[in-house]
């Protein structure tokens, strides 16, 4: 038996079997907000669907298959992704975190040992404007690590204590697994010129240095490798 055929000679038997009997996957927004598109590569709004299956007959639903979902729809491309893509920060939300884990490194190092030496407040000043918090000042550092310092009842030079270090893993730990090595090591590296703006490393800017380096999941020997490269003049 020949197959059915069009007034264009081509089979179509098939399309009109797929136009009978399909699935039909209705959808129900759940929650909304806004995330990074991997399709559009920037901030989107989204809405977070989940979905129920049914077979349908000439178009008609008539037999559920079931839930799918939930999914990602991206309000731009309407694309649908899995959940796991809202553990990607927005472009604002990575740019905030960036920021203020390198004010919590400058602040971590100025607090053990470069603190009252004006180089390395005007380093720790710059490295901080540059990442964006453009206001800040060299008193303004002094004066959250003096009140850092009479907070935690430390002194100058000692080697960081389990608060700072708590701070710092508050701050690094989000960010580590959204940065690419360059990444981290670029913000130890910064860490470590704030340190030698006013001489060699003391044994306590070492420790808090580590401190940043394991929080940022840097290996001990690259982060010796990495204090070391910092000595050198580029």
């Amino acid at each position: 038996m020949l197959p059915e055929r069009g007034r264009d000679g081509r089979v179509v038997h098939e399309g009109r079997a797929a136009r009978v009997l399909g699935i039909r996957t209705a959808w129900t927004s759940v929650g909304d907000g806004e995330f990074f598109c991997p399709g559009c590569g920037g901030d989107r709004n989204y809405q977070r669907l989940t979905g129920r299956r049914r077979f349908t007959f000439l178009g008609m639903p008539v037999l559920p298959r079931g839930d799918t979902g939930p999914v990602v729809e991206c309000a731009a491309c309407q694309g649908h992704y899995g959940t796991d893509v809202l553990d990607h920060p927005t472009t604002s939300r990575f740019s905030a975190m960036l920021r203020d884990a390198v004010h919590t490194v400058a602040l971590a190092v100025l607090a053990a040992g470069g603190s009252c030496a004006r180089t390395s407040l005007e380093a720790a000043a710059g490295t901080v404007r540059a990442a964006g918090f453009q206001e800040c000042t060299e008193e303004q550092l002094g004066a959250l690590v003096e009140a850092l310092a009479a907070d935690t009842g430390r002194i100058f030079g000692e080697p960081s204590g389990a608060g700072l270090a708590i701070e710092l893993h508050e701050a690094l730990d989000p960010l580590a697994p959204h940065l690419a090595p360059a990444g981290r090591e670029s913000i130890l590296l910064q860490g470590a010129r704030i340190a030698l703006a006013d001489g060699p490393y003391t044994p306590a800017e070492r420790d808090a240095l580590a401190t940043v380096g394991a929080a940022l999941t840097i290996c001990a020997d690259d982060v010796t490798r990495l204090l070391a490269a910092a000595r050198t003049p580029s």
